[in-house]
């Protein structure tokens, strides 16, 4: 690793004016200044590299600097780069509208374009209760979501989560949420579908819908549920006519080994939340896909029956050509089989892992590697606040891998355009980072 060469000065702009996201500033090393990227390669104003394992937080999918998104980018921005998205259009999000319609299962043909996951959430909330109070139901006011759930910080997506290390601050403020376990294998799922019908029945007309994260509970702890459970949790909103809101934030776009995780169990959601791969991680942008009777809710004469939602940026054209460009690259560069690969290493990796000291359980899907290690003995903070997930982070990076621990959960997600012998650098670093924190713990 290069010798580190001098602090840039905007750094010093950084510490007297930037607040960071999900950081104790007053705690909190100094940020790590990227100068340029390439691949799945971040470069360091020293000249360092770091290896990014996390897609930085989840939303790149080819690796950073890629020609064709630059491309499409570039194109873009000589035509239209934004307008109002209020009685106007432009065609890459008319055509990326399409797209998404296309790929998404049976049933979505509706897409309302915004910025973020959280917000992607909000409007598939507020659309629930809207539909329902001009459906003449207005006692709908509650949402059933799962144990463990993250589905965003801003306020009906804070009430949807499960956390309250991320929002027990906010809890007197936030909405109406009940909510159902989540069967960690195929053993636990009667009893979890079995609750959650339970749940369902005593609340009875209340409830407005069902917010489930497929598959995987990503901020949640990375938790893996089996297909079947969502199976169920299909098929008890049906048979009440409740719609089910499925966020795929982080599922989206192959994480899973599948377009959209939904697939594993062969079930459609009502409502589809989307963002972080959706533009490839180059723009903000995010989706919320409605089933056409959802839509048809909100069409009449009176205007105060609209869904009145919207962002400044909403649709903005340059994120919509390049998820464009995106999708048409996942689809002509076989990701999935791509995905297919990686998860067959990282399940040899993580079988040997699983026999080192300290871990718990491993466990992975797709292009996702998860390593939970054990709580120690008499340790009284575990979960996300575990401090020895800030102090691996460190360790990490020291070693040129970006990897950023749910506390005692280490998970490795890269991009897809990441190369076998990368992906087993990681994984050696892994290893020899748990064993050397492991020989240090026992001194």
């Amino acid at each position: 690793m290069k010798t580190p060469g001098p602090t840039p000065e905007w750094l010093a702009l950084d510490r007297a004016h930037v607040w960071h996201p999900y950081t104790q500033m007053q705690t909190a090393p100094s940020p790590l200044p990227v100068v340029r990227a390439e691949g799945v390669w971040l470069e360091l104003a020293d000249g360092r590299r770091i290896l990014d394992g996390i897609s930085s937080w989840w939303v790149n999918l080819f690796g950073h600097n890629h020609p064709r998104l630059n491309a499409a980018l570039t194109a873009q921005a000589a035509e239209l780069e934004q307008v109002i998205f209020a009685g106007f259009t432009h065609e890459p999000a008319a055509r990326l509208a399409a797209e998404l319609v296309a790929l998404a299962p049976l049933g979505l043909t509706r897409v309302f374009f915004s910025d973020d996951g959280s917000t992607a959430v909000e409007v598939a909330m507020k659309m629930a209760i809207q539909q329902w109070r001009q459906r003449g139901e207005g006692r709908r006011r509650l949402f059933v979501a799962l144990e463990h759930a993250y589905h965003g910080d801003t306020f009906g997506a804070m009430a949807a989560g499960g956390d309250a290390v991320f929002h027990g601050v906010f809890a007197d403020l936030l909405c109406d949420v009940l909510r159902a376990p989540v069967p960690a294998s195929e053993r636990e799922v009667p009893g979890a579908l079995a609750a959650l019908e339970a749940l369902l029945d005593r609340a009875g007309d209340e409830v407005a819908a069902v917010i489930v994260e497929p598959i995987v509970q990503a901020a949640g702890g990375m938790r893996i549920h089996p297909a079947s459970f969502l199976r169920g949790v299909r098929a008890a909103t049906r048979e009440r006519g409740l719609p089910l809101v499925a966020d795929e934030i982080f599922t989206g776009f192959g994480r899973t080994g599948r377009m959209f995780a939904c697939e594993h169990a062969g079930v459609a959601p009502d409502l589809l939340c989307l963002s972080k791969g959706l533009t490839g991680g180059y723009m903000p942008l995010a989706a919320t896909l409605a089933s056409e009777e959802i839509y048809a809710a909100f069409l009449s004469e009176e205007r105060g029956r609209a869904f009145f939602h919207g962002h400044s940026y909403t649709a903005n054209a340059l994120a919509c050509a390049v998820a464009r460009a995106s999708l048409a690259l996942f689809a002509e560069s076989n990701c999935l089989g791509r995905i297919a690969e990686l998860a067959r290493l990282f399940a040899r990796r993580l079988e040997l892992i699983s026999a080192l000291p300290g871990v718990a359980r491993v466990r992975g899907i797709g292009a996702l590697a998860v390593v939970e290690l054990e709580a120690p003995a008499g340790e009284r903070v575990t979960g996300y606040l575990d401090a020895r997930g800030p102090r691996l982070a460190q360790e990490f990076l020291d070693r040129g891998v970006l990897l950023r621990p749910l506390g005692n959960v280490i998970y490795f997600l890269p991009p897809y355009a990441i190369t076998d012998d990368e992906c087993h650098r990681v994984f050696d670093i892994l290893e020899d980072t748990l064993l050397g924190s492991r020989r240090m713990t026992a001194r």
